[in-house]
C-alpha cells in the first residue's frame, strides 16, 4: 500500500507523446516540490510502473497504439493506490469523463494554466489522501454493535432484529470465536428488556459442584461454607436476560433443572424447598454439535427443543467474504488509537494472505492478531513476513487451493515474493529466512511451467 509521503509531496509520472507537454508538466510540478517522472508513450509508462512507486500518473488521452484510456485500464487492475489523472482537450471530453468512470480522479482540459494544473493536482491528492485514510477509520457498524456487510451477515441482523422483537427462548450456534455472546448482547439491548440486566453466563468455565448455587443461589446453612443467604444470577437478572454460554457443556442433572425454568418459570435455591417465580428471557449459546450430543445422550432432546425456538447460526469468519478487510480495517484503528501507535498499511500481499485464511479462531483470532501487529510491528507497512508462518503456508492461491503438494505452496509463495521485490535475491532471502544460496537452489529445482 506504499509508505506515506509528506504533505502534499507526490511522486508523479507524466506521460505524453508532446515532448513540450511533458516540459510544461515536469517544470511546474517540480517548482512545487513534486517528484516527476516523464514517459512518452503508454507502453513506457507500464515499464516506469514496474520500476518505480508513484502516487500518481498524469497522462494525455489521445496516444499512438496504446492510449490514455487503456493505460488507465492497466493501472485499475495492477495498482490500487496509484491515483490516475487525465489531460485531454477539448475536443475529448468523453474520452475523460470515460476516464473517470473507469477509475480516474479527474480530467483537465487542455490548454490549461499553471495554476489550474497544481489546483487539480492538490484536489486530486488531497482525494487519493482521505482515501487511505478512509480505509482505516473505525467502520460503520450495524446499530447492533457487530461488523459486517456480506450477505450471510445480513440475515443475521434480521434475525437480532426479529429475535428482539418477542421474548422467545433464543439458541446461537457457530463456532467458537464467531461472536455469540454479540449477538446475546445486541438481541438483548434491542429489546424491550434493555432497561434490566444482562447476566452473561460461561456454563463450561464454572465447576459442576458450584453452578447450581451460581444459577439459582442458595440459602444459609444449604452446604459448608454457606453463611449466608446468596442470590443467583437468575435473580439478579430479573426482567432482564441471562445468556448461558456454552449449555452443551451441562450435566443432565442440571439440564433438568433448566428445564424447570424454561417450562414453569420458576426458580429453586440450593437447600431450599421452595421455588419462586423468575422472569428472565434466556438466551443460549454453544459451538457444539447439539443433535450429535442428543444422540450420544449427553443432552436432553426435551431441553434442545425449548433452547431452540428461535435459532440463529453464525458463520465462520472464512465465509464471510469482504467482511474480513472490514473487521481488519475496524480492528488496525482502535488499536493504534488504544496504543498510541501511528496506523500501518497492509501490502497487497498481506490482505490476501489475510483474505485466504481459513481463521479457525474466527473474529477473535483476528482481533488478537491485529492486537499483535500494532503492539510488535515497527514498519509502517504490515507485509507478508510479519504473519504467523502457519498463515503464510496456509495460502490457498489459485491453482488447486490446499489440494497441493508443500512444493508446489512453496513455489508460488517463492515466485510471488521474486516478483513483489522485482528479483532482488538478497531481499527476498532474507525475508525467507534462508541464505542466497539456498534460495538459488530452491529456484532451480523449481518445476518447469510453473
Amino acid at each position: 500500500m506504499g509508505t506515506n509521503r509528506k504533505k502534499n509531496k507526490a511522486r508523479i509520472l507524466a506521460v505524453d507523446d508532446s515532448a513540450d507537454t511533458l516540459e510544461l508538466i515536469q517544470r511546474h510540478l517540480s517548482s512545487t516540490g513534486h517528484s516527476v517522472m516523464t514517459a512518452t508513450s503508454a507502453e513506457e509508462a507500464v515499464q516506469r510502473l514496474e520500476e518505480n512507486d508513484f502516487d500518481l500518473v498524469i497522462t494525455d488521452l489521445k496516444m499512438p497504439v496504446m492510449d490514455g484510456l487503456d493505460l488507465i485500464r492497466h493501472i485499475q487492475k495492477n495498482y490500487r493506490d496509484v491515483g490516475k489523472l487525465m489531460i485531454t482537450g477539448y475536443p475529448s471530453i468523453g474520452g475523460a469523463v470515460e476516464a473517470v468512470r473507469l477509475g480516474a480522479e479527474d480530467y483537465l482540459a487542455k490548454p490549461f494554466t499553471k495554476k489550474e494544473l497544481l489546483e487539480t493536482l492538490e484536489a486530486t491528492l488531497e482525494k487519493l489522501n482521505q482515501r487511505k485514510l478512509g480505509r482505516y477509520e473505525i467502520v460503520d457498524t450495524h446499530p447492533s454493535g457487530i461488523i459486517g456487510k456480506s450477505k450471510a451477515m445480513q440475515s443475521i441482523f434480521r434475525s437480532i432484529e426479529k429475535a428482539s422483537a418477542v421474548n422467545a427462548t433464543v439458541l446461537i450456534t457457530g463456532e467458537s470465536g464467531t461472536g455469540k455472546e454479540l449477538v446475546a448482547r445486541a438481541i438483548h439491548y434491542m429489546s424491550n428488556r434493555a432497561a434490566h440486566p444482562l447476566v452473561p453466563v460461561n456454563c463450561g468455565g464454572i465447576p459442576e459442584s458450584l453452578l447450581e448455587s451460581e444459577l439459582f443461589g442458595h440459602v444459609k446453612g444449604a452446604f459448608s461454607g454457606a453463611t449466608g443467604t446468596r442470590a443467583g444470577f437468575f435473580q439478579t437478572g430479573e426482567k432482564g436476560t441471562i445468556f448461558l454460554d456454552e449449555i452443551g457443556e451441562t450435566s443432565l442433572n442440571m439440564q433438568v433443572k433448566l428445564l424447570r425454568v424454561l417450562q414453569e418459570k420458576e426458580i429453586c435455591m440450593v437447600g431450599s424447598a421452595k421455588s419462586q417465580k423468575v422472569d428472565v428471557r434466556i438466551i443460549a449459546g454453544t459451538n457444539k454439535n447439539l443433535q450429535g450430543l442428543i444422540k450420544a445422550g449427553r443432552l436432553r432432546e426435551d431441553l434442545y427443543y425449548r433452547l431452540n425456538v428461535i435459532n440463529i447460526e453464525l458463520p465462520p469468519l472464512r465465509n464471510r467474504g469482504k467482511d474480513i478487510l472490514l473487521l481488519i480495517s475496524h480492528f488496525t484503528a482502535k488499536y493504534a488509537q488504544e496504543m498510541n501507535r501511528p496506523v500501518p498499511q497492509y501490502s497487497d500481499l498481506a490482505l490476501e494472505l489475510l483474505g485466504s485464511y481459513s481463521w479457525p479462531g474466527n473474529v477473535r483470532e483476528l482481533e488478537n492478531l491485529i492486537q499483535r501487529f500494532i503492539a510488535m510491528v515497527d514498519s509502517d507497512v504490515i507485509d507478508a513476513p510479519d504473519l504467523p508462518r502457519s498463515m503464510r503456508y496456509a495460502w490457498t492461491g489459485k491453482k488447486g487451493g490446499l489440494d497441493r503438494t508443500l512444493l508446489e505452496v512453496e513455489t508460488e509463495y517463492i515466485q510471488r515474493m521474486m516478483e513483489k521485490h522485482k528479483g532482488n535475491k538478497s531481499k527476498v532471502s532474507k525475508i525467507l529466512g534462508i541464505d542466497r544460496g539456498t534460495l538459488r537452489e530452491k529456484l532451480n529445482r523449481m518445476p518447469p511451467g510453473i
